[in-house]
């Protein structure tokens, strides 16, 4: 007979219990059989780690961004307690609606730190609020507040101290759990500065020296209460532990993740910094990636087993694996994380496109990416979608990798058929983020529309950052970030009437020294720079380079630059103004060389356009009607200058352009001099300093765009930290030294002082006195000539305290020699706080950086200019009789030479006529270092307006001194 006994036995090793059936059949054995396993019941503290073990997988899978309630928030989590609401009457609104096209007429409310109405405000928001602060903006052009996509701001801090650099690690190649949040310094001295540019928002990104530099944050440029980077952050994610406590509970739809933002570069910076190839840091980013999927899929497939209740199967009380160096590079793969790409050649590209198939991530942004113009199709291939390209207008050619970057392309990119979103961004503080408008401007006359080169600043970073619900748009949910602008944001010169971050204002009408500072909150809100007239208020007309971009296309980005050149007769119809240089004899009969402009027609005298016929490189006649010249023949050139001008050709100096091509690669430079201050000092007197006119270089790209760009001479000195050497002067059009190109060598002996050097300011000081003083200098050398009058001393430095020595000195040596002795300071960042002494004392002065920054402790007391102080550096020196002139620093931006004078002219309360905006360039700048031979007449044909503005375009240049006309059309 068989009978059965269910007996429950526990097993120790588990705690689960098995219910055991013995089986009784007569015989003498009987068979234990498991029928059944039962669960035991597992205790609260078990139920509790269960519960964040789901919590925790919940969270791991669950997509980044805003909670789904956020566009009916009242108040804005950054709202700062006492700011009071801000209506913004009569304002011209660019919305950043309708893919940048949307334009409204009428007020902007601010309240409690978000937008509350655009356009039209209704009666109920303003009824009984005696608080409302009311300014009346008068037509203002009222923007998004701008967000720079890639910055080094807080973290590559101003001055550059090294004390306060935390922009990269050199520690190793990959590094993705370093955070930009933990090296922000809150006490950066260009906050003020960019927000005064109209800068509200900036991804602060670590540097590119790694493959993967670590975590970004995204910041607000203002000041905060806290004073914390935490607090200036504005969504900081929930992984840097910001005091709040991480859960998710699926009945009150739980905690969104916030976007996670990381730094990847590739290319020549990280092999450079590591000594690896590129073969090498695809490896590395591969075997990162690969680590980091390996912490993903052991997370997954524990939260698996966790959801499916396989408890017994995991290590419940080590929970869910965890990895604090790789999990932000899981995130990635997850695609919680906005991964910005330092990448600029069509080879790191392709492997970082082929890199996010193989493990599945998206790219936010490429950036730099100086080829992705090259490349669309390719790009249109990353994995996710094709990213944002993050890009420079201006800034180019400073290196190999980004010898072909193009001005065009912006404007090829986001243009169809291609359509992929551009940004403009700054690297702040590579260029200053302050003047981040002026890189959407200068985008714009190359060819990228207006409502696109505004979106670049504003809708498409907020985007491309994961914040367009909340920034880089004027709509009423969002974020109180707008500027007021003094004239439409495009045009050159224009800066900010007033910022507001979080709704609260950022410039105040007054501060130290009548500079305007950050307003506070509750302070009373004003406009600190008058309106522009109504001709500015419009976005410029940008020129036809679509000649030029298919050129680009076509060679690959390195399109032939030299001009077509033409000899004989041609004519320049619809002419509105004719410059030359003043030639002009005074009555004892000596001609005026190098002291201004002369207009020769045009003007109010002349009645409407006229025509030049040039021969042989000279003006040969002006007729004052269109079509006046003489009888056509066929081989005539005829330019229709479209109410454009002639007018004498630029000159630039402040960098080494023609001894320079590409800044960073050694073999295509002429090098520096030995600074002999940097080892045992030896004997300096007797030896002829290094002349640079030996070392010129000619047919460079940099050069040829600069010739293109109006900028038709050069003076340019060698390379040095201590005695440079003696400039020459030279043509930028010529294609040899010998074929007439240089004007002058050996004008002025260039010494460069500052503190940093190996040697102290003062050992550098009596360097230089042991050679003004000593009379052993040889006979007919530079040193002589100084001493004599003959020959300017041009030094470069920008600290006033140093000035202030030098003056000394030059009087020091005056007194001596009994005579004048001609000395420049090139720079002088600082010169405005000596600017009643060093005109008393006679000096000229360069200013190479009109546009001012603070990089390092001897540039700190910079004078801002509009909207921050009321005058700009060049109008105090111009005020006090100083004899100064403009310059630039950077070889790319020679070309952009008139637009950095024409930036003067058209700034707020400018004095600067035409004619002299004209002279800080050629006539001027050539007088202060010392150029003593007369500069020949080179005229620049500038079609569709002047120099100073985004209207015109040259093309051509009518050479004196080569005799003839060299066209760009």
């Amino acid at each position: 007979m068989w009978m059965t006994q269910v007996l429950p036995t526990l097993l120790n090793q588990t705690g689960a219990s098995q219910l055991v059936a013995v089986i009784d059949d007569g015989s003498e054995f009987k068979q234990p059989q498991v029928v059944a396993l039962v669960a035991p019941t597992p205790s609260p503290q078990q139920l509790a780690q269960r519960a964040r073990i789901l919590s925790r997988c919940e969270y791991l899978s669950t997509p980044a961004g805003p909670p789904s309630d956020f566009a009916q928030r009242t108040r804005s989590d950054r709202f700062v307690p006492g700011t009071r609401p801000v209506l913004l009457r009569n304002a011209r609104i660019w919305t950043g609606g309708n893919d940048g096209t949307e334009v409204l007429e009428g007020d902007v409310y601010l309240e409690d730190g978000i937008v509350k109405a655009v356009g039209s405000v209704s009666h109920e928001l303003l009824d009984g609020n005696l608080n409302v602060q009311v300014l009346d903006v008068n037509g203002s052009w009222v923007t998004p507040g701008i967000v720079d996509l890639h910055s080094h701001i807080g973290v590559n801090s101003a001055p550059d101290l090294n004390g306060a650099d935390d922009t990269n690690s050199f520690t190793a190649p990959i590094l993705p759990w370093l955070r930009a949040s933990d090296g922000l310094n809150t006490h950066d001295a260009s906050y003020a500065l960019v927000r005064s540019g109209g800068v509200t928002t900036a991804q602060v990104l670590p540097g590119s020296a790694d493959n993967i530099g670590g975590q970004a944050i995204v910041v607000k440029l203002r000041d905060t209460l806290e004073r914390t980077p935490t607090s200036m952050m504005v969504e900081p994610p929930w992984e840097l532990g910001n005091g709040t406590k991480v859960g998710y509970d699926s009945s009150k739809g739980g905690v969104r993740p916030r976007w996670r933002h990381m730094k990847h570069a590739c290319g020549e910076n990280p092999s450079n910094t590591y000594g690896q190839t590129r073969m090498d840091s695809a490896w590395l980013f591969r075997q990162a990636y690969d680590t980091a999927r390996k912490l993903r899929d052991s997370q997954d497939a524990f939260c698996t087993k966790a959801r499916a209740g396989r408890w017994d199967e995991l290590d419940q009380e080590a929970g869910v694996p965890e990895d604090l160096q790789w999990e932000a590079l899981a995130d990635v793969l997850r695609g919680k994380v906005k991964l910005s790409v330092h990448c600029y050649e069509a080879v790191d590209l392709d492997m970082i496109v082929r890199l996010s198939h193989e493990f599945q991530f998206p790219v936010a942004s490429f950036h730099h990416a100086g080829e992705t113009y090259l490349v669309p199709d390719l790009l249109k291939k990353t994995f996710g979608g094709p990213p944002t390209i993050a890009l420079f207008a201006s800034n180019a050619r400073k290196k190999r990798e980004a010898y072909r970057a193009s001005p065009f392309a912006p404007a090829l990119l986001s243009s169809p058929p291609h359509s992929i979103p551009v940004a403009m961004k700054s690297d702040h503080p590579v260029t200053n983020a302050r003047y981040l408008p002026a890189e959407a401007a200068y985008a714009h006359f190359w060819g990228l529309g207006a409502a696109r080169a505004l979106s670049a600043l504003t809708t498409v970073p907020a985007d491309a950052l994961g914040m367009g619900h909340r920034l880089g748009r004027v709509r009423v949910g969002w974020d109180a970030d707008v500027v007021v602008w003094d004239r439409h944001p495009l045009e050159l010169g224009a800066v900010p009437r007033q910022v507001f971050v979080d709704g609260v204002a950022q410039l105040a009408s007054t501060g130290a020294n009548g500079a305007g500072g950050a307003s506070k909150s509750g302070d009373e809100v004003g406009l600190v720079v008058p309106l522009k007239s109504a001709e500015f208020q419009d976005a410029p007309r940008a020129p036809d380079f679509g000649v030029e971009m298919a050129r680009t296309i076509e060679f690959e980005g390195l399109p032939p630059l030299e001009p077509r050149r033409v000899e004989g007769r041609v004519v320049f119809a619809n002419v509105s103004e004719v410059w030359v240089r003043d030639r002009r004899q005074t009555p004892g009969g000596v001609t005026r060389v190098g002291t201004g402009m002369q207009e020769l027609a045009g003007g109010e005298e002349t009645d409407g356009p006229f025509s030049v016929e040039v021969y042989d490189g000279q003006i040969a006649r002006i007729h004052l009607s269109s079509t006046g010249h003489s009888q056509p023949i066929a081989s005539d050139e005829v330019v229709d200058l479209q109410g454009g001008v002639l007018v004498p050709g630029l000159t630039t100096f402040g960098t080494r352009l023609g001894l320079s091509e590409i800044k960073l690669e050694p073999s295509t430079n002429d090098g520096s001099v030995f600074n002999p201050l940097d080892g045992d000092i030896p004997a300096i007197v007797g030896k002829e300093p290094a002349r640079a006119v030996d070392g010129l270089m000619f047919g460079g790209r940099n050069m040829l765009l600069a010739y293109r760009n109006g900028v038709t001479s050069g003076v340019a000195a060698p390379g040095g930290s201590f005695v440079q050497g003696t400039p020459a002067t030279f043509l930028l059009g010529a294609p040899h030294a010998l074929a007439g190109a240089v004007i002058e060598a050996d004008s002025a002996l260039h010494v460069t002082l500052g503190m940093g050097a190996k040697a102290s300011v003062s050992t550098q000081i009596a360097a230089l006195r042991a050679m003004l003083f000593d009379e052993r200098a040889a006979e007919g050398g530079v040193v002589r000539r100084v001493r004599k009058g003959d020959a300017t001393l041009v030094i470069t430095v920008d600290t006033a305290d140093i000035m202030a020595t030098l003056i000394q000195l030059k009087s020091s040596l005056e007194e001596r020699l009994d005579s004048k002795v001609k000395m420049t300071f090139a720079g002088a960042l600082e010169a405005h706080l000596l600017a009643a002494e060093i005109a008393h004392a006679g000096i000229g002065v360069v200013l190479t950086r009109a546009k001012p920054f603070p990089g390092v402790w001897g540039q700190r007391r910079i004078l801002e200019g509009p909207p921050v102080t009321p005058k700009s550096a060049l109008e105090v020196l111009l005020g006090a009789g100083v004899d100064v002139a403009l310059g630039v620093v950077d070889e790319f931006n020679a070309q952009n030479t008139r637009f950095e004078i024409g930036w003067e002219l058209n700034q707020p309360d400018s004095t600067l006529t035409s004619s002299l905006a004209l002279e800080l360039g050629t006539t001027r700048l050539e007088r202060v270092l010392g150029v003593k031979a007369a500069m020949p007449q080179e005229l620049v044909a500038y079609k569709g307006g002047t120099p100073w503005g985004f209207e015109s375009k040259v093309v051509g240049v009518v050479s004196q001194r080569m005799g003839r006309v060299d066209l760009f059309e």
